[in-house]
């Protein structure tokens, strides 16, 4: 779950008024004589030992390596942009989640753009402001959105990328996040999305009790792979069937 709170305390502004002691400066130049005159032994010491041992026969024989073999042969041809994930992640996010399938219609929610910045992605937190700052610390580069409704359920799908230089580990955080959350509910029941790690896949059998929570029942998959991290929604009147919400995540993964 994000820190939202202070880990570091305040400092005092009476600390900062606070001086150093003043040194002697005749004990500074005496500590200075004395270092200098140990490094100077140190160097002598070493000096003496180098001339007696390259008076000595040596008495192993040299180590000669032989010559390692060069490699021959085509060399390897390079990623295609299919295939190489940096590339990929790189180009427009929107393209790697999965179309609205045909009959369904668009939400007004949903961005008319596809995109999500760090604002709108902490605004999904009861703590906007709190979580944004997390968000920062946590190197947040941008989110890719779309949603579509069916008519029996309304389906949300979002990537969140990170720029992983300082925080390596922040996708794989933002998707136990909400793992996290989704398990507080104790009538949930869960299963783990294949090929994913620690990704997995909830089933909600009844509506939240929360007072700000959609009518109806849910079912939600968090997953994490690369830079991105993996967020699915789906709320409808009925309970939403496993093979629902499972093969939207398998399918989501797959083009990841």
């Amino acid at each position: 779950m994000p820190s939202t709170s202070w880990e570091t305390p305040l400092k005092s502004p009476l600390k900062s008024l606070v001086k150093s002691p003043v040194k002697s400066p005749v004990k500074s130049r005496r500590r200075h004589l004395i270092a200098l005159a140990a490094a100077l032994g140190v160097v002598a010491g070493a000096g003496a030992g180098y001339v007696v041992q390259a008076a000595r026969e040596p008495k192993l024989p040299t180590l000669v390596q032989p010559p390692l073999p060069q490699a021959r042969g085509p060399q390897p041809e390079p990623l295609t942009e299919a295939l190489d994930r940096k590339v990929r992640n790189d180009g427009d996010l929107r393209e790697l989640l999965l179309e609205k399938p045909g009959g369904a219609t668009t939400p007004d929610w949903v961005a008319s753009q596809g995109w999500m910045d760090r604002a709108g992605y902490a605004d999904l937190s009861d703590e906007p402001e709190a979580f944004e700052t997390h968000l920062t610390e946590q190197e947040f580069f941008r989110a890719a959105v779309t949603g579509w409704d069916t008519g029996d359920h309304q389906v949300e799908i979002l990537l969140a990328q990170f720029e992983q230089r300082e925080a390596p580990a922040a996708p794989a955080d933002d998707s136990s996040s909400s793992r996290y959350w989704a398990e507080t509910d104790p009538d949930v029941r869960s299963r783990p999305l294949p090929g994913t790690g620690e990704g997995k896949v909830y089933v909600h059998p009844k509506p939240s009790a929360e007072a700000n929570a959609l009518p109806g029942v849910s079912a939600e998959a968090h997953a994490s792979r690369g830079d991105l991290s993996l967020h699915i929604w789906i709320y409808g009147d009925d309970p939403v069937p496993w093979r629902t919400i499972m093969d939207l995540a398998e399918r989501q993964m797959e083009r990841l």
